[in-house]
């Protein structure tokens, strides 16, 4: 099928990819209504060696493309790689709302906050500066409600819907005057994930773009999955070490919790080894961004699923409990550092970034992964061109490269796919199948080469089995 961004007849409206098309990251996808407006989907980070159509990646975050007729932005969630450009939008001159869901509307000053120290000024003057004219543009929706965006000369109208990815994600359906529904999944959370709501398919799509992160494989059950948690910590338990677990500061973090403090609560009491108990191990999040995004998901907890609401009414704390320590200064982040590799004290580590592209899981690497006696797990999507990628790739024995300075690998390596916050490739198919119109186009974004043509060829199938047919494309 013929991919290119706009339509062969010329006719409106239209999607054009800035981003998310080569790669996972740097999610930018503006739905073109007319010659003089348009609406911005996302406006993400590059990582690793990601790049934009244009050229822009992660050492170069300037926007690469045209903005004179962007007149919305809708966010589909507030994980970096969709929202981290939005300071360097404002740069570049827009000047008009940025839509979400209430959830998100909540969360992004905190990580827009973080990406505009860490990418343009550190100035508290300036990083004010910015969070107020944020604040000044930001317009909070309800999910479900059509809520009409303030293009000139067009009538245009979204709608939010949970994506079950992160607290407050969705997928984005957009509608011009004519009843034409472009849909924007956004990232697409996994079958009954811990606390988020399930994603809700829409009614109907003319056109879909959907994310392919997991588009070529399948998860493992939750069930299975916390056995595999389980196991890994009990493997770092008899090393008599530390397990590390690398995660993004916000979804990844929450979900562990809350798995953590299940399985606690289900072995409270019990031997964990011979020297400690279960409900004596610590639980450390080293992550002061983490922590803030903690303290808003146990505020937004009118958002959780029925299951941990059920946890709330029993008097547990799946997101403050007790084994649960928080080190927010940095003095106290390297000396917890310097305390757990010289003494190889049993404990969990949860500390950014999930890809060990920086953040304080780098000083914990440096310092253990030469040891034998610490674990490292990975639960989360590592991309091409990250140390948390080679690390993955080489496993023990192999060796990794940090700031400069290569590391030798003795520390067992352990992934598990099944705790990502992206769905998998039934999670994916099944958000197809829920809606009751089915799109004749589908183009298919955020994901590796063979992650892309496996769900193209899953998609194609399933319009098959339908007796349908379908236009899935690739753009990039």
């Amino acid at each position: 099928m013929d991919c290119r961004d706009e339509r062969q007849d010329g006719g409106f409206p239209y999607v054009v990819h800035h981003g998310a098309v080569q790669g996972v990251t740097g999610s930018a996808h503006e739905w073109v209504v007319s010659e003089s407006a348009s609406v911005l989907i996302d406006c993400g980070l590059f990582q690793g060696r990601d790049t934009g159509p244009a050229g822009a990646s992660a050492s170069d975050l300037s926007i690469d493309f045209d903005i004179s007729r962007i007149q919305a932005v809708v966010l589909t969630h507030v994980h970096i790689d969709h929202v981290g450009r939005l300071p360097w939008l404002f740069a570049a001159g827009y000047d008009g709302p940025v839509f979400c869901s209430e959830p998100s509307a909540r969360l992004l000053p905190i990580v827009l906050e973080d990406a505009f120290k860490l990418g343009i000024s550190r100035q508290p003057e300036q990083v004010e500066a910015f969070l107020t004219l944020l604040e000044a543009r930001l317009v909070a929706v309800p999910y479900e409600a059509w809520t009409a965006l303030p293009l000139e000369g067009e009538s245009v109208f979204v709608q939010l819907l949970p994506a079950g990815h992160i607290l407050g994600s969705a997928s984005v359906s957009c509608r011009n005057s004519q009843g034409h529904v472009t849909v924007f999944s956004g990232d697409l959370g996994a079958r009954l994930a811990p606390i988020l709501r399930s994603a809700q398919p829409p009614y109907r799509a003319d056109c879909l773009v959907i994310e392919s992160t997991y588009g070529d494989r399948l998860h493992e059950g939750r069930a299975a999955r916390s056995a595999r948690l389980e196991r890994a910590l009990m493997r770092a338990m008899e090393d008599k070490g530390t397990l590390l677990i690398p995660a993004f500061s916000i979804g990844r973090t929450q979900e562990l919790l809350y798995e953590l403090e299940g399985l606690i609560h289900r072995h409270r009491s019990a031997p964990l080894n011979e020297h400690l108990d279960w409900d004596e191990l610590p639980i450390i999040l080293d992550s002061p961004l983490a922590s803030r995004f903690t303290r808003v998901y146990r505020e937004l907890d009118d958002f959780w699923d029925a299951e941990a609401l059920e946890r709330l009414d029993e008097g547990r704390r799946p997101l403050s409990f007790e084994q649960l320590l928080t080190v927010d200064d940095h003095d106290a982040h390297q000396r917890m550092v310097r305390h757990l590799a010289e003494s190889a004290r049993p404990a969990v580590v949860i500390a950014a970034s999930g890809m060990c592209a920086g953040g304080r899981i780098m000083n914990y690497l440096k310092a253990m992964l030469t040891d034998p006696r610490h674990n490292l797990l990975f639960v989360g999507y590592q991309a091409r061109g990250t140390p948390g990628r080679v690390i993955q790739q080489e496993g023990q024995g192999g060796e990794v490269v940090l700031d400069g300075q290569r590391y030798s690998i003795a520390v067992p390596v352990t992934s598990i796919s099944g705790y990502s916050a992206h769905g998998d490739q039934r999670d994916l198919l099944d958000f197809v199948e829920g809606m009751e119109d089915w799109p004749e186009e589908i183009r298919v974004v955020h994901g590796d080469p063979k992650a892309k043509a496996g769900l193209k060829a899953a998609l194609e199938d399933q319009y098959r089995r339908r007796g349908m047919s379908v236009g899935v494309c690739l753009p990039g």
